[in-house]
């Protein structure tokens, strides 16, 4: 199943491109990552898994996009029981002060026809859920922004992470 979202950054392309260096760098995508999951993981039993592995390559960039490819995914007793997600987040030039930040991937839903039949029903919402929410808390720390609720933004600390 595919899943997408993007955000228009208040950033020129250089600033939002640096930014991004720095969080992808630092590893303080894994906080937004581990946070936008556990949306899914709710889904399930509670207690059953939990992310513990977000893989992700190196930022590439040219003068006209960035972007570095992800994967989460649940691990532990019933990480089966949890989709994998492979996505792309991406960040072009928005004109001549602006930026965009896109995420698309896709996702397996597990247990074969089961797992189809309740993706329809309620596990691509949460999906959707899940990469809007990964989207906005990044494009706030790339923005430099509070979170829509107006707090501020939690602390990162990447989880177990393998890359």
């Amino acid at each position: 199943m595919f899943v997408g979202d993007e955000v228009r950054l208040d950033v020129s392309f250089a600033v939002a491109r640096e930014r991004l260096t720095r969080l992808s760098e630092s590893g303080a995508l894994f906080g937004p990552s581990e946070v936008a999951y556990r949306g899914l993981a709710r889904v399930g039993v509670p207690g059953v898994s939990k992310l513990i592995r977000v893989q992700s390559r190196e930022l590439s960039w040219t003068d006209g996009s960035a972007g570095l490819a992800m994967r989460w995914e649940a691990s532990g007793s019933g990480g089966g029981l949890f989709p994998v997600l492979d996505a792309d987040l991406r960040l072009a030039p928005d004109g001549a002060q602006g930026a965009v930040l896109a995420m698309a991937g896709s996702y397996r839903p597990p247990l074969g026809s089961l797992g189809a039949a309740l993706d329809r029903a309620i596990l691509h919402r949460v999906a959707d859920a899940t990469i809007r929410r990964f989207v906005a808390r990044v494009a706030a720390q790339i923005s430099d922004l509070p979170l829509h609720n107006g707090a501020s933004r939690p602390p990162l600390s990447p989880p177990e992470v393998n890359a």
